[in-house]
């Protein structure tokens, strides 16, 4: 029976060929564990959107609840302190694998030709990460969060001409409140999530592609 069903999505989509193109890949002598930050930074991303979907059925993303929402999925929701743990412990990861990893493609040349676009795609890929943390912290609404996006939305302010219109860009008036909070979790949730899983896309078929650089 499990042969059956087997020959049949085999005839259909051709398995075998996909497995062997995946396990016949060449990988050079000289690559080592440092080559693998780009694939842990996947999977704290994966660890990321699954705990993150977890909690958006307990978060409320209002000024009044937010904070308390927080504390009622550390304190009330089952497992809510583990999943968040989890997800604070796994941020925390992705940003330094990250790190590490654009440190390891720019020191062993892994942006050279004909890498470049990998290294653009992974670039942008890094200023996303960095993006999550800045949007994340401020979803609990607490004391910290709260210094930490005005400082960092009030930033572009000392950019003459356009500085207070992109401050105001940022927060959604022209204080942090309610709009800002409205602003940081649609771009948390959704809209950052969306343009990683894009530039992911065309990040890994390039790698697969064109293999791993050489040693320098």
């Amino acid at each position: 029976m499990s042969n059956k069903v087997y020959d049949w999505f085999e005839e259909r989509l051709e398995i075998q060929a996909i497995a062997d193109d995946i396990t016949s890949k060449y990988v050079p002598p000289h690559v080592n564990i440092f080559y693998c930050l780009g694939g842990i930074t996947l999977t704290c991303f994966l660890v990321q959107v699954a705990t993150g979907f977890a909690m958006t059925f307990y978060y409320r993303p209002t000024v009044t609840e937010a904070f308390y929402s927080v504390q009622y999925i550390m304190t009330e929701a089952n497992f809510g302190w583990l999943i968040r743990s989890v997800h604070r412990w796994s941020a925390s990861m992705m940003v330094l694998m990250m790190i590490l990893h654009v440190f390891r493609v720019y020191l062993t040349g892994g942006f050279k030709k004909p890498r470049e676009l990998t290294w653009v795609t992974g670039v942008v890929l890094a200023v996303l990460t960095a993006s999550f943390g800045v949007t994340g912290y401020s979803l609990p609404r607490d004391q910290i969060g709260y210094w930490a996006v005005k400082i960092v939305t009030g930033v572009p302010e000392a950019i003459p001409v356009i500085g207070s219109p992109l401050v105001e860009l940022l927060r959604g008036s022209a204080s942090v409140g309610q709009s800002t909070l409205t602003r940081f979790y649609s771009l948390h949730t959704f809209v950052l999530p969306l343009l990683t899983a894009v530039f992911m896309l065309m990040h890994f078929p390039m790698i697969r592609k064109q293999g791993i650089s050489g040693p320098l």
